[in-house]
């Protein structure tokens, strides 16, 4: 790297850091000046002037990190984004696992009027897109609704969605079948985005969900993401072996498959996952007629012991932990084993499933399921294909009980697995969450550190980087991350929060 000008008056000069610039090679010590929201120059800046100098001696200069899995629907009433800006996420890309806005444009109108903490850009839901033109029914499409649904990809695709993103084990992506995604996919695909997947069974059937995403990528040409990639439940431990020899196959005949990940063995969902898909067709109220038959109440309750025993945690329900939990705020932080012993019950899957079936009829509950094995989470992570994504949600100190994810995903990465085990180098993994997600999303001047690319940036002590959430206590800011300047300007400033905004609405198709 050379510096494009030998000394000028820059807006900011970062001196003295080890620079990674997003690609993987070895860092090199060097200085970065920076002109409004651009990379001016790279190299030697000995002399040069600036309105703002940091110093970062001992410091690692990376490209800002793009969390391809954030669940961002709190936004509006989060706009700065400070569990992500903290963990040195410059832009977060939202509408994962099929979700999203039902009125795509006109909200991601509203978003661009927002002071934006970090950068934002979204993906157009499958679930979303269903709901809105079938319901929550389980049937094939018609014709006219699968021609409506590959119009609202197209209408989002066109105006700046970077992609199609599924949740195929919830309502009502559940009840679509193959076919039916890799039509929609072809509508992303010729703009040129991608189509990632929380794949229709991340255990016992984890096999065939994989082959299902490698068939979309074939039949509809397009770039694919298994996102939170896992082996789910201990019954399917030490199969991302296969899954991983599954993608690389794939690969080798010419397909694009990739993935992301979090460094976690626990996952986070509703505890409606534990429900058999037929008995939430239609929603709330169709629920609620089921359970009130004897019969199929039964079966329902049978479903959810299957799926607490043979697909999450086995006979140890003290794995269910509760997050969000409207009806019994008091069990928010706590697990299935606590309410079975407040309600004088013995802890038992069958226990369980009656508490599962109370709770779904009284608004339900947002969990974390451990679930997960060290030994696929390695894996998983160092596959050359694998970036770096929270599956987290916007937090706010003190507010429920969220996955330590929503505030430790990117640190905990380089402090466990880069510092303290050495799974990774620390510039393999800063690619992972930087230069790679970059090149999935197509930003041309994005994820890398180089001349006139965006100031996207990261300051942090890789000696003393660390996430501090916890599954007991998740509301932490992690340490050792420094300074996050958004766009060039410096938004987390040694450590603190400032009152500077700089985040901006991205547009796939405003980028070129």
């Amino acid at each position: 790297m050379v510096s494009k000008l030998s000394a000028q008056d820059y807006d900011l000069l970062i001196k003295n850091g080890m620079v990674y610039d997003g690609s993987g090679s070895v860092p090199i010590k060097t200085d970065v000046g920076v002109i409004g929201d651009k990379i001016e120059a790279i190299g030697d800046l000995n002399g040069a002037k600036a309105k703002r100098v940091i110093d970062a001696k001992g410091l690692a200069v990376a490209p800002g990190f793009i969390d391809l899995h954030a669940h961002i629907s709190d936004l509006p009433q989060m706009p700065t984004g400070e569990s992500a800006l903290r963990q040195g996420v410059t832009l977060l890309l939202g509408g994962p696992d099929g979700g999203g806005p039902t009125h795509f444009i006109s909200y991601l109108d509203s978003l661009a009027q927002l002071s934006l903490g970090p950068n934002i850009g979204y993906q157009i839901g499958h679930n979303t897109i269903r709901k809105k033109v079938m319901g929550l029914e389980n049937r094939i499409p018609s014709p006219e609704e699968l021609e409506q649904m590959k119009s609202l990809v197209d209408e989002a695709m066109d105006y700046g969605a970077f992609g199609l993103s599924t949740g195929l084990t919830y309502l009502p992506g559940t009840f679509s079948k193959t076919d039916e995604i890799i039509e929609l996919a072809k509508v992303a695909s010729t703009h040129r985005g991608f189509y990632t997947s929380h794949i229709r069974d991340e255990s016992l059937h984890l096999i065939e969900a994989v082959q299902e995403v490698i068939t979309i990528a074939d039949q509809a040409d397009i770039t694919v993401v298994l996102t939170h990639h896992k082996a789910l439940g201990a019954p399917m431990w030490g199969a991302s072996e296969r899954t991983l020899q599954m993608i690389d196959s794939a690969n080798s005949t010419g397909l694009d498959v990739r993935l992301d990940q979090y460094p976690y063995t626990a996952s986070s969902t509703s505890l409606a996952a534990l429900v058999p898909s037929w008995a939430k067709a239609g929603g709330t109220e169709a629920f609620k007629d089921r359970i009130a038959n004897p019969k199929l109440r039964d079966s329902i309750k049978q479903g959810i012991i299957y799926n607490i025993i043979h697909v999450r945690v086995g006979h140890k329900i003290e794995r269910l932990q509760f997050r969000n939990f409207p009806l019994k705020r008091e069990l928010e932080g706590q697990t299935m084993l606590t309410w079975t012993e407040m309600e004088g019950l013995e802890p038992t899957p069958e226990n369980a499933a009656e508490l599962v079936i109370e709770a779904e009829l009284n608004g339900g509950a947002q969990m974390i399921y451990h679930v997960m094995d060290e030994k696929d989470v390695d894996r998983i992570m160092i596959h050359p294909k694998t970036m770096i994504a929270s599956d987290g949600k916007l937090s706010q100190i003190g507010v429920s009980h969220p996955h330590p994810r929503s505030y430790g995903t990117f640190p905990r990465v380089l402090g466990v697995y880069v510092r303290d085990r050495g799974l990774l180098k620390l510039e393999e993994a800063i690619k992972k969450m930087t230069s790679m997600p970059a090149d999935l999303l197509g930003l041309k001047r994005r994820g890398s550190i180089a001349i006139n690319y965006y100031a996207d940036l990261v300051l942090f002590d890789p000696k003393t980087v660390k996430d501090m959430a916890t599954f007991e206590d998740p509301h932490q800011y992690p340490a050792g991350i420094n300074y996050v300047i958004v766009n060039g300007v410096v938004t987390i400033d040694n450590g603190q929060l400032t009152n500077n905004r700089n985040g901006r609405l991205l547009l796939k198709a405003q980028e070129k």
